[in-house]
Formats: structure tokens, C-alpha cells, sequence
């Protein structure tokens, strides 16, 4: 086994119910206790928990329909009730908890990722354990981050983490549907994610869960690219959480990238939103991909999206291929006024002096 590490773990809510409707002490207890045997061998633990929303309708003796308002009334019911077991629960190895509610607000600002990342930072200091999920009782579509999946990709670089592990009800990825497919064969170990490994992913296996393995997949995506190695396995499986550790699982383990991005590119990385799109031409693609360059005027082709200055934006080649993404210094007038520019040029293409180029090295994250 390795030495000390700092885990993030998300629990699916087909995990944390087994398949009912209702959250399931007995399999809770038993992750508790192997997050208590983690915590003894020196580890940090960090929850990204699913089920408030499950813990909230066995408050109700009626049935509640699934509109997004019922969903975010179930979620304020079944917040406290949640963190309320896993504080009890944790309790009984006198373990501290402490719970984060977040949104994609929390991670796409700047200041207000610093502050979670201090949060949490603390909190794992202090021998605590951070309970996390998105804050489904006010979030709305625009600053849900969507599942927890994601949710925990986010966490896993706030909390700068060593492996993200995604306890989901699948043992992990594999060559075909195993529930339609006899002869599908679990793959261990993924180097990159492509497009032939996406479209593997079929959609979510249950309806208690909001997410399946395609997003998984762009969870382990974005982990991968920031350095942390991302294991899917069983979430039922006994001792799951100890035989991950001891790599004795079966599960589907993405490797880390050799080369993780570092402060302010994990961010870009990890949370904000693209607002528009730049389209460069193969020489600006090379520069920007393999010598370490920032994508200068000269090598842009079109623009599309709607942004202004400071916005992050996605650089596509022609062939519409996401090479990159980052903070742009122009606002989409501007660029599609100066595209294919040389830097000299800019100022008087634009009547006022301006910076010489549209996105910076330092400003930039490869995709």
C-alpha cells in the first residue's frame, strides 16, 4: 500500500439505499467502518454523499412526484437527515464530521473556490471528515454542477487529492453492456479516455441515481488531467473501499496523468464554464499543444459564443476538436475583430491599445 493519502470517495445513491428508495443503515455502517480503518492508517478522508433526496421521502408518508421543485422540497427535508446519520454514525468511532453543501457557483469563481479549498483544507486538518453534495435545495439549472459525479471530480481537486474512487452499483467500465451482453469483459485499466471508451458508456443503471458511466467517464476525465488516479467499483461489494487500497478490487482504475496542472490551472480545469468558442488554424493548434505557446491573433479563424474579456472560452481546431480552454483577454467582438491579426497589428485594428494576445500560457489548461 502506498503511503498517507487524501481519498475522496462519492457514494451514489443506489449505493446509499442498495436499491430501494430509502437510505440503508446496515450498508452505511459498513462504509463508515471502512472509512474508520483508512482514517486509523493515516489516510484523509473526504465524502462526496448522494441521498438527500432519497432520505427525504422516507420523511413523507405521501408520495412525491419528480418536478425539479419536489426534488429541491425533498432535498431540504433530507439534507439534515442525512448528514444527521453519517454524524452519528462516524460518532461511533469518535470521528468528526462536517458538512459542505456546494454549486458550480462555489467552484467557478475564483474567490469563492479558494475559500471552499481553505474550508476544506482545514477541515481535513483538523481530523475531520468533509461530508459533501450539491446543494439540490436551492441550485438551479444554471449553477447545478448536475451529479455528483462531476461534483466529486471538483472536490477531489479542491481537496488536492490523491485518488477519487466512484462507488456506483457497476462493478466498473466495461467492453459491453453486462446486462445485455454475457461475453462483456470488465476493462481494468484505462490510460486515456477516447471516444471509443465514451461511447462504451450506456446511461444510468438505475432510476434512484442522476448519473451513469458517461459520467463517470468525465469525471475520471477531469481527475485524470489533474493528477488523481480514479477508481469505479461496487459499491456493495464487502470491503470495497480496503480492497481498493490494497489494489485487490475488481473495479476500473484510471492512471493519472504523469504530468498533473498545477493552482490556478486545476481551476480552470475543473470548474468554470466555457462562454464561447475560438477556431484556430493547425499552426496555432501546434504551438499551443506541443511548444508550450499562447495562442496568439495571427493563428484565429472564427469565433463563435458570446463572451467578454476575463471569460473562459474553448479552443477548437476546424475540424471543431477541443484542443484547449481559458481565460480570454478579448471579448468576442473584439477577437472576431482582430482574428488572423499579427500582435503589431491589434492596436490599430481596434482603434485603442489592447493586449497582444488572446489567451495566455499561464491562463491556458490542455485538453
Amino acid at each position: 500500500m502506498m503511503g498517507q493519502q487524501t481519498i475522496v470517495i462519492k457514494l451514489g445513491t443506489s449505493v446509499l439505499t442498495a436499491g430501494d428508495i430509502h437510505l440503508n443503515k446496515p450498508r452505511m455502517v459498513e462504509l463508515v467502518r471502512q472509512c474508520a480503518a483508512l482514517k486509523l492508517q493515516g489516510h484523509q478522508i473526504v465524502l462526496v454523499s448522494s441521498g438527500a433526496v432519497a432520505a427525504g421521502r422516507s420523511q413523507l408518508a405521501q408520495n412525491v412526484g419528480d418536478s425539479i421543485s419536489e426534488k429541491q422540497m425533498l432535498a431540504a427535508i433530507g439534507q439534515g437527515q442525512l448528514i444527521h446519520l453519517w454524524q452519528t454514525l462516524f460518532a461511533l468511532y469518535d470521528i468528526p464530521v462536517a458538512q459542505m453543501l456546494l454549486t458550480r457557483a462555489d467552484v467557478e469563481h475564483r474567490e469563492r473556490y479558494l475559500t471552499a479549498r481553505d474550508t476544506l483544507t482545514q477541515l481535513l486538518k483538523h481530523q475531520v471528515i468533509p461530508i459533501i453534495n450539491e446543494n439540490d435545495a436551492v441550485a438551479t439549472t444554471e449553477i447545478k454542477v448536475g451529479d455528483n459525479d462531476n461534483l466529486s471530480a471538483m472536490v477531489a481537486i479542491l481537496a488536492n487529492a490523491n485518488k477519487l474512487v466512484l462507488l456506483t452499483d457497476q462493478v466498473g467500465l466495461f467492453t459491453a453492456d453486462p446486462r445485455t451482453n454475457p461475453q462483456a469483459e470488465l476493462i481494468a485499466q484505462v490510460h486515456k479516455i477516447d471516444d471509443e471508451l465514451r461511447a462504451l458508456a450506456g446511461d444510468s443503471g438505475t432510476s434512484l441515481g442522476t448519473g451513469g458511466m458517461a459520467t463517470k467517464l468525465q469525471a475520471a476525465d477531469i481527475a485524470q488531467r489533474a493528477g488523481i488516479e480514479t477508481v469505479i467499483a461496487k459499491g456493495s461489494e464487502a470491503d470495497i473501499i480496503l480492497k481498493i487500497m490494497n489494489k485487490e478490487a475488481l473495479s476500473t482504475t484510471f492512471m493519472r496523468f504523469d504530468a498533473p496542472v498545477e493552482g490556478r490551472k486545476k481551476w480552470l480545469l475543473s470548474a468554470p464554464k466555457s462562454t464561447g468558442t475560438v477556431i484556430v488554424d493547425n499552426g496555432a493548434c501546434l504551438a499551443i499543444a506541443q511548444q508550450g505557446a499562447s495562442l496568439l491573433a495571427k493563428g484565429v479563424i472564427g469565433v463563435s459564443g458570446c463572451f467578454v474579456r476575463g471569460d473562459l472560452i474553448t479552443v477548437t481546431n476546424a475540424q471543431g476538436q477541443a484542443i484547449a480552454k481559458g481565460l480570454c483577454g478579448f471579448s468576442e467582438r473584439e477577437l472576431d475583430t482582430i482574428k488572423g491579426c499579427h500582435s503589431l497589428d491589434i492596436a490599430s485594428a481596434l482603434g485603442y491599445k489592447a493586449s497582444s494576445v488572446v489567451i495566455h500560457r499561464d491562463d491556458m489548461v490542455l485538453l
